[in-house]
């Protein structure tokens, strides 16, 4: 075995980001620029972005998409505090990530160095593992362990910390570097016999499907064995994008996005089947009461994501073995009963309730502003149907997770922000996510004006790497969630306010970098809008389509936000 000697600790680094073939290095370095050199010697693509917290974000958009890691460069002290929010969301969203930071040197810990933090307890409870390295033989087992570990179970940011001492030593391994790729655990049998006993017992199953099956439904497993056990098919937020759509046994998107007549499924099924979820708050919003009433089959990668709470069983396992085994064993089940007649029913009354809550929402839309509505529908008529919708989570923005106001076409695919939410992730990772498909599939981001308001320092480095996006930004004059719960508690007569009917500043920033720019404040002028700003996008050059929109356009089946949740009708 021939041993290879790196000159220095980022040249080994460098080389070890070209073995992993993980696409693009997001960040914004500390002061040392030797390790900038080193991925220009290996023609790595860099994004230097303007802020850390972005950086992450990116990364994490990048991971998602592409189902490999994401990988991020900082310095540090306040650099590692600035992308703890965006460490938060890549473990919220089980994106593999590899965030790299450097460290105070060894000799001047504990003196009052310069930006010194104590960066392994800031950063461990937000990642899967974290790890300083001190000397250089330990580098090579770090990083191969933090990759493996990235992608490995469930997914998750990992941290090394590069301690300055170490940047100019010599790095050896002893051979080649180990390959990284996901193992895919095989369920246990026994586990696997009994849930499918369950499940060919049930009369009125429900399929969940969460963020854990992105990547997993090769021949569309999930449907054909929806089709089998004649299940209604829900996803989360995150789980959008896994199966298709147009299915006729497709329900929509769960929990806070379950609007009736589908929220009556969930009162009436006697099982769920939920693969690859955490079962997290915002996807079980609206579900019976009393738990007992509603028991769940979890099949997750590993128990850190199983929830004890609710009845059931479970298995632990890759999603795409578990849902190949259950249909191996329920090879000669049959659906019986009108369960699957009374989904195809629900479907058929979603479609009508859909368009006349649409057609009730345009008259509460003042003049000088567009139905959100109308902007989806406009969207789908210009750019094709294989994009990949990347969101926010605002009250005006929240209409795009409403199925079938808007529907992944054939092909599509969808990056949302996690159970955390943070402001602006949807607006920085649309730019990792055009960059694990460079030449793929549309990415359109629909966000919030105050959400792009955090995001706009980074319109230079949209610029600067290329990633051609089609912004569509819903502005409302600020924080309109904020607003809403402002109102139901103060009225408009409060000296608060969190939106404000001003210019945004976005056209002078996106002008002065070559970026597309348009304001729409009528209707009928949106869909040439659109149509121009797509031509743009296709052409490679990001395109900004700033739409005035209506605090009372409220999303179907809610009146107005109130505290975390809104409220339903």
């Amino acid at each position: 075995m021939t041993a290879t000697t790196h000159p220095t600790a980022w040249a080994a680094l460098a080389d070890y980001l070209r073995h992993l073939g993980s696409g693009p290095v997001f960040g914004l370095p500390g002061d040392d620029m030797a390790l900038l050199g080193e991925l220009e010697r290996a023609d790595t693509p860099v994004v230097l972005c303007r802020d850390q917290r972005n950086a992450l974000f990116m990364a994490t958009g990048y991971a998602l998409a592409a189902g490999r890691p994401g990988v991020c460069v900082i310095g540090k002290g306040p650099a590692l505090t600035n992308a703890l929010t965006g460490v938060l969301e890549a473990r919220s969203a089980a994106a593999p990530l590899i965030l790299i930071a450097d460290g105070t040197r060894l000799d001047r810990l504990g003196t009052g160095a310069f930006q010194e933090l104590d960066q392994l307890t800031a950063v461990r409870p937000y990642v899967k593992w974290a790890a300083r390295i001190d000397h250089a033989d330990r580098l090579p087992g770090a990083l191969e362990k933090a990759a493996a570990l990235a992608v490995n179970g469930t997914p998750g940011p990992v941290y090394l910390e590069l301690a300055e001492q170490v940047a100019d030593q010599q790095v050896t391994r002893s051979g080649p570097w180990r390959p990284v790729a996901p193992q895919r655990p095989t369920p246990d049998q026994d586990a696997l016999a009994a849930t499918a006993e369950r499940i060919a017992a049930a009369e009125r199953p429900l399929l969940l499907v969460g963020g854990g099956a992105r990547h997993r439904n090769t021949g569309r497993r999930i449907e054909r064995l929806a089709e089998r056990l004649g299940a209604g098919v829900f996803t989360t937020a995150s789980g959008r994008g896994a199966v298709a759509e147009d299915h006729p046994l497709y329900c929509g998107v769960s929990g806070l996005y379950t609007v009736a007549p589908m929220d009556a499924l969930w009162r009436k099924a006697d099982l769920v089947i939920a693969l690859g979820s955490r079962l997290e708050e915002t996807a079980t919003f609206g579900w019976p009461e009393d738990a007992a009433q509603l028991p769940v089959i979890q099949a997750v990668v590993s128990e850190e994501s199983l929830v004890m709470e609710r009845p059931g069983a479970h298995v632990l396992g890759d999603a795409g073995r578990i849902v190949d085994g259950w249909a191996a064993l329920l090879a000669g089940h049959r659906a019986t009963g009108d369960w699957s007649e009374r989904i195809r029913t629900a479907r058929t009354a979603l479609a009508q309730r859909a368009a006349d809550r649409a057609e009730e929402a345009v008259k509460r839309v003042p003049e000088g502003a567009v139905p959100v509505s109308q902007v989806l529908t406009a969207l789908d008529r210009a750019v094709p149907a294989d994009r990949v919708l990347v969101q926010e989570n605002g009250l005006q923005d929240m209409w795009s997770y409403f199925f079938p106001h808007y529907v992944l076409g054939t092909g599509g695919g969808s990056v949302v922000p996690s159970e955390q939410t943070p402001l602006g992730f949807g607006a920085a990772a649309a730019v990792g996510v055009r960059l694990a498909e460079p030449a793929g599939r549309p990415v359109v981001a629909v966000v919030g004006d105050g959400a792009f308001n955090l995001f706009r320092c980074e319109l230079p480095t949209v610029a600067d790497a290329g990633a051609a996006v089609l912004y569509l930004v819903l502005d409302n004059g600020g924080y309109g969630w904020l607003q809403s719960n402002l109102d139901r508690v103060s009225g408009p007569a409060s000296r608060f306010s969190f939106t404000t009917p001003r210019p945004t500043g976005t056209e002078g920033v996106a002008l002065a970098h070559g970026l597309g720019y348009t304001r729409v404040t009528h209707p009928d002028d949106l869909p040439a809008a659109l149509s121009t700003a797509w031509q743009r996008v296709a052409s490679g050059t990001t395109a900004i389509v700033e739409i005035a929109v209506a605090l009372p356009d409220t999303p179907p089946g809610m009146t107005a936000a109130s505290g975390d949740f809104p409220l339903r009708e």
